[in-house]
């Protein structure tokens, strides 16, 4: 069995919780911790668990409301870390870490993970595909412009978190700064609403019962408007498709 939770997503925090089962027993892996200690003892109890509970940690990208709350996490428990070489690089990371290599797979007990390049403005930046080796979870967030490897990667997948940061006409209507907004809306920025339809269009979904947006901005977008663009690009009903929050991320979803 393959499931995960979201304990959050979005630019103040980002965790996700990737649990495979194998009839002896589960293995669970934390995707990202831009959390503090408290909170994210908090947001792993509103999902039952402990941090006794995850087996290890795996890294995206050296963003802090990525790895933000890593370090402390680390300090106080003896969690592998696998990440890129450049990601640890550039976050500094004190403890040792297992390399992940874009296309290759990774065992971690009964999960088995397959990390994919991105275009984002970090350093060595993946996003991964985890699988139960029967189901396929595909996590695409912290990205500009997707490629032919994203859409390889993901082709298949039976579930999908996938970023919807925001609605350009908000965005571009917003208070931001001019180089803000235009980092956002670059190619190593985050994909929009449109983005990630367009995007979710070109996959081969025949397996993809579960669609999930995450990564919304609070000021430049909303629910609905995510929910309605991915639901579109699927032909479901807009409430069919889940969204990741950043107070309340994602209650357990079997894939």
């Amino acid at each position: 069995m393959l499931r995960f939770c979201c304990l959050g997503s979005g630019s103040e925090g980002n965790a996700l919780v990737v649990e495979a089962g194998d009839g002896l027993g589960a293995t669970r892996v934390l995707l990202d911790n831009g959390f503090n200690g408290r909170q994210l003892r908090l947001r792993l109890a509103r999902a039952g668990l402990g941090i006794d509970d995850l087996d290890a940690i795996v890294l995206t990208h050296e963003h802090s409301d990525h790895i933000g709350g890593v370090r402390v996490l680390l300090r106080n428990s003896a969690l592998p870390v696998y990440c890129s070489a450049g990601t640890a690089r550039a976050a500094s990371l004190d403890s040792a870490f297992t390399e992940v290599v874009a296309g290759e797979f990774v065992a971690i007990g009964a999960l088995r993970l397959m990390a994919f390049p991105v275009a984002h403005d970090a350093a060595e930046p993946l996003q991964y595909v985890f699988s139960d080796g029967d189901r396929r979870l595909g996590v695409l967030t912290d990205v500009g412009a997707p490629g032919a490897e994203v859409i390889d990667a993901l082709a298949g997948v039976d579930a999908l978190l996938l970023e919807c940061n925001h609605d350009v006409e908000m965005l571009r209507a917003s208070a931001y700064p001019p180089f803000l907004k235009e980092r956002i809306l670059g190619d190593l920025g985050h994909l929009s609403n449109a983005q990630a339809a367009a995007l979710l269009q070109t996959l081969d979904r025949r397996r993809l019962g579960l669609v999930a947006a995450g990564h919304l901005s609070r000021r430049n977008n909303h629910p609905s408007l995510a929910q309605a663009a991915l639901a579109a690009a699927v032909g479901c009903a807009d409430d069919e498709v889940l969204v990741a929050s950043q107070d309340n991320g994602l209650p357990w979803q079997r894939c």
